[in-house]
């Protein structure tokens, strides 16, 4: 199997049981490196396999119906894969401060439903970063965080 081709298999696990639902939040100690780096738009960076798990802790409490999945096949080069996904969830747990521009009071039952894509980088057989563009604005529209114009 090429590199590419084992890469691919990585990234597919890690979708599947971080970003999907349910999420399997073993899957953080076992395919994230220990330094890890997760960024993405809405929210601050972060870094190490502890910060990414209490991250996705506290946005599931918040969203639990919380699901993305692929939205196309990956393609990969060298240590790079990349994905589209679609995705998202409903607000109907605890108060949610973690948007960068913003947050939400306790149960708002507010909806989001967005896009992306993410670069993820596999290094040793581990995702070393997950880097994503999001759709972010519409987002925060859905959730009445960001007025539309």
């Amino acid at each position: 199997m090429s590199k590419e081709q084992e890469n691919k298999e990585i990234v597919g696990r890690w979708f599947t049981e971080f970003w999907g639902n349910p999420w399997n939040p073993g899957i953080v100690d076992e395919l994230a490196a220990p330094d890890m780096l997760l960024q993405y738009s809405l929210h601050a960076p972060r870094r190490g396999r502890e910060d990414v798990k209490n991250f996705m802790m506290g946005f599931r409490e918040a969203f639990p119906d919380l699901e993305f999945g692929g939205a196309a096949d990956l393609i990969a080069e060298g240590d790079y894969v990349v994905g589209q996904w679609k995705g998202g969830g409903t607000h109907t747990g605890p108060a949610f401060d973690d948007f960068l521009i913003g947050g939400l009071p306790a149960n708002s039952g507010r909806k989001m439903y967005f896009t992306g894509t993410t670069v993820l980088r596999i290094k040793d057989s581990k995702v070393a970063e997950e880097i994503g563009l999001d759709d972010g604005v519409t987002a925060l529209q859905q959730l009445g965080i960001l007025r539309a114009a």
